[in-house]
């Protein structure tokens, strides 16, 4: 681009969110997505465990991934050429010690997701047969768990926001940012972008990009998740085991493409960054692996890691920031960004269009004031979120 380029709305960060943010804003507005690595999806979004499980993250969560399952399960017509969920389910586990916790834990997931039973230890052995009966203490199961096809729902995004017309552009990391005139101005590799509004789906970037337009950061604090694949066991098929969670968050494992993911479930504080796999991490996750399964880590076929950003509350951020309202926030997933896209999006969409949380979202249980980030505005707020 040899001059500045006009659109109703730029959208910074091509990964899952700033994805599905171009698919539903495009249905009514000229949007240009910017994403710096040479594909999108790079970081976090092409790192991801898979998983679509309502029983999982804080409350606030919860409420929006059951906002998001319909999309997930009939997505619109061209969306995907394959189904985006498939059957899994979920089994979370306790020694001993984590029975008192299991106990609130199912309690909980059970006011949400009525499906979710509690299991005999012997019920879970039978299903995943490496789980080792001296550690087992206890187990529930939440049977309508799913995987879901990453890559599939991020490329649906991308190519109907093509289709209504929005622009995907790569190596377009932003360089500077201002505002004049009622107009962002972003600078970036591949020119400059003009237009009044700017959605911020920059991840574990999304301080650093406001900071760059004159906006307050909200207190993003990413952390670092790893995850690894090892071989199957010698002759067992794993093809239908469910997912297996700890119910202390030390640990989980589910079959991956013929093979086994693990992950410690670690939460390491970062700064932004191409996240990779510590050594250490992966030692810890065998040992855990070992201590809950008849499983000795021999080979690690391969090691990442991604980055899951999170705000002090625990819930994403979303809306037309309180101080300047042309800037709009899409950030702090917290590592739930796969599952919570369609809804969030929506909310996202809507709420540039002046209206209120889409209907379904609001029957959820979800406010308006769950999200938005003049929440986050008190100082006790973002002390805590950078602790």
């Amino acid at each position: 681009m040899s001059t500045a380029e006009e659109t109703d709305i730029i959208i910074v960060g091509g990964g899952i969110a700033g994805a599905g943010a171009a698919f539903e804003i495009s249905r009514s507005a000229k949007v240009v997505l910017l994403e710096r690595e040479s594909h999108c999806g790079y970081h976090t979004t092409g790192r991801s465990a898979a998983s679509f499980t309502e029983n999982y993250g804080n409350g606030v969560i919860r409420r929006i991934v059951l906002a998001s399952r319909a999309f997930l399960t009939e997505p619109p017509a061209g969306f995907s050429d394959y189904p985006l969920l498939s059957k899994r389910g979920m089994i979370t586990v306790a020694r001993s010690d984590q029975l008192d916790l299991l106990h609130q834990e199912l309690e909980a997931a059970r006011a949400l997701v009525p499906s979710i039973v509690a299991m005999t230890p012997a019920e879970a052995i039978a299903r995943v047969p490496v789980l080792r009966a001296d550690y087992l203490a206890g187990a529930y199961i939440e049977p309508h768990s799913m995987d879901i096809d990453v890559n599939g729902l991020h490329q649906g995004y991308l190519r109907g926001a093509r289709a209504r017309g929005a622009r995907i552009l790569t190596d377009a990391g932003v360089k500077a940012i201002d505002r004049q005139g009622g107009q962002w101005r972003v600078e970036t590799p591949v020119g400059t972008l003009l237009a009044p509004r700017l959605v911020n789906a920059a991840g574990a970037w999304g301080d650093e990009i406001a900071v760059m337009a004159g906006v307050r950061p909200i207190g993003l604090l990413p952390k670092r998740r790893t995850a690894f694949n090892i071989p199957a066991p010698a002759g067992v098929d794993i093809a239908d085991w469910p997912l297996v969670n700890d119910v202390g968050a030390e640990f989980y494992f589910k079959p991956d493409a013929g093979q086994l993911l693990v992950s410690p479930a670690d939460a390491t504080p970062s700064v932004p960054m191409d996240a990779y796999a510590e050594d250490i991490d992966v030692a810890i996750g065998a040992e855990r692996l070992g201590q809950a399964t008849t499983i000795e880590v021999q080979r690690v076929s391969r090691s990442w890691a991604g980055l899951r950003t999170f705000v002090a509350d625990g819930s994403p951020v979303v809306g037309p920031d309180d101080e300047v309202p042309e800037f709009i926030w899409l950030v702090g997933q917290g590592g739930y960004g796969i599952k919570t896209s369609p809804a969030l999006s929506r909310v996202c969409a809507s709420l540039i269009c002046g209206g209120g949380l889409p209907d379904d979202v609001t029957r959820q249980g979800v406010a308006l004031s769950d999200l938005t980030p003049q929440r986050l505005r008190g100082a006790g707020l973002q002390k805590a979120s950078a602790s």
